[in-house]
């Protein structure tokens, strides 16, 4: 018998169907978006098929390893760490397709917003996409999903009609309403551990085109500003979702150098529309009207667009940075409490994020769904985000006392809970389900994870059971495991 070994440890060759550090495999399965949260476990894979799924499964059981999944890395700073796990990125090699009868799209997991709303789009369709063309879709819509369209339609999950996932037993399982109902509501929203998920379909729904964009405006009129989009907010129709944030843009040739030269707060939206354009422009400009009436635009895009430019207008950063933030639901905020808010993170504060403000809630987002999944909806009108970068003189240390000081300065308008896919580091507190909730959870985790394979990729609050603490058995061979 041989010695306990480090996983990963030893040559480079392969481990199962693994590959350990150091080699290029390895580092493209374990590419992340933020930088500040590198993946390292002890060995990686990309898989493009179920079967090579359910053979890392397979391999992680024989081993007794943790086994951790990611496809597009945008939530690996709110992952445990995988020091010690195994991890498989799902890239799935099949395409988006689309029924447009049915209207829905089969997602396979890796699969971009941006590629399901452009294969969307010719027929006249929309998903619940997210602000960025780049995240996976996938992990966004097991988490809930907050797209511009969930004022009318709800939480992107409540649209996942069918869930394909690798169990623990290392099999290809299918749910939907028909069949496994609870697992299907368990899935979205549950906060994971429940298997590899490898492909969904999700219903869509009819748009001919959109109007949106972003407006800029000087910090100057930063309290002005908010205090108008707060009044429009209270009273705004559910077709149409906005967001106020004041931004503080590096110094970087993407940005346009009037966007740099200080604070600016910016609006936008969107709102989609079936051919009626005028009658989508006019809730717009009741939007925009007295804001451009109180100041005139730095810069204005708002406009009349197919409906893929909607995933390119919020300016999210395609490229992996090293980003940190903090989020939270609230209450709805007066006076006292938006000059609290600019007191924090607006001009003249001394604020380092890049970005902060405001997302309006309300409309379906705030009712509960018949057949939604254990996440359906949010209770609070509004959801605060803002984070920042590490770059030039900015710290980590220095963003997370700034993110500190918001929540502290913020506390008593704070619900509590929060938006899964708005969390940005595991440090931040986080809540999106009762105890009930995850009790029933639980429950089935057990049935469909007895061993606790998946136990690590649990979100934080979502479960009340320990992480299972694995390791590779002492009689492991890993000269026998790399060449089987």
């Amino acid at each position: 018998m041989r010695p306990e070994r480090q996983r990963g440890e030893g040559s480079a060759g392969p481990i199962g169907p693994f590959s350990p550090p150091g080699t290029e495999a390895y580092e493209s399965a374990t590419g992340v978006f933020n930088l500040l949260a590198p993946a390292r476990p002890s060995a990686a894979l990309t898989a493009t098929t179920p079967e090579e799924v359910i053979q890392a499964v397979e391999h992680a059981r024989r081993v007794g390893a943790g086994l951790r999944t990611h496809s597009t890395g945008h939530a690996a700073a709110v992952a445990a760490s995988l020091e010690g796990d195994l991890l498989v990125r799902t890239r799935m090699a099949e395409r988006v397709t689309i029924d447009p009868v049915r209207r829905v799209a089969r997602v396979p997991a890796g699969a971009t917003w941006g590629e399901v709303v452009d294969a969307a789009a010719p027929y006249g369709l929309a998903a619940p996409h997210g602000s960025s063309a780049h995240v996976g879709a996938v992990g966004y819509l097991l988490r809930g999903g907050v797209s511009f369209y969930s004022r009318r339609h709800g939480l992107a999950s409540n649209a996942v009609r069918s869930i394909e996932l690798v169990t623990s037993e290392g099999r290809l399982r299918r749910v939907d309403q028909a069949r496994d109902p609870e697992v299907l509501w368990a899935l979205r929203g549950g906060g994971g551990g429940f298997g590899v998920v490898t492909a969904v379909e999700v219903g869509l729904f009819a748009a001919r085109g959109a109007v949106a964009g972003a407006a800029f405006w000087s910090g100057e009129h930063a309290d002005r500003l908010l205090a108008l989009w707060l009044d429009w907010a209270r009273g705004a129709p559910e077709e149409i979702m906005s967001s106020l944030r004041v931004m503080n843009f590096p110094q970087v040739p993407d940005v346009p150098e009037e966007l740099r030269s200080g604070p600016v707060v910016c609006v936008d939206g969107a709102i989609t529309h079936e051919g009626h354009e005028r009658a989508a422009s006019a809730m717009a400009n009741d939007l925009l009207g007295p804001l451009r009436a109180l100041a005139e635009p730095i810069t204005d895009s708002w406009a009349a667009v197919a409906v893929p430019e909607v995933t390119r207008m919020h300016m999210d950063p395609p490229d992996p940075v090293p980003i940190f933030g903090d989020h939270m639901l609230l209450e709805d905020l007066d006076t006292t409490g938006a000059r609290t808010l600019l007191d924090l993170v607006g001009p003249g504060s001394g604020s380092p994020l890049v970005a902060a403000g405001l997302r309006q809630l309300g409309g379906a987002l705030a009712r509960s769904h018949p057949q939604g999944g254990v996440l359906d909806h949010f209770d609070a009108p509004l959801l605060y985000a803002g984070s920042g970068a590490v770059l030039g003189d900015v710290t980590h240390g220095e963003l997370a006392a700034h993110c500190a000081r918001v929540r502290a300065g913020l506390a008593d308008r704070d619900t509590g809970m929060t938006a899964p896919t708005f969390v940005e580091s595991r440090e931040q507190p986080q809540r999106h389900l009762t105890p009930t909730q995850v009790g029933c959870l639980d429950r089935l985790r057990g049935e469909l994870d007895p061993d606790g394979i998946f136990s690590a990729d649990i979100m934080p609050n979502a479960t009340a059971r320990e992480a299972r603490v694995t390791s590779f058995r002492s009689s492991v061979d890993f000269d026998a495991e790399r060449s089987s």
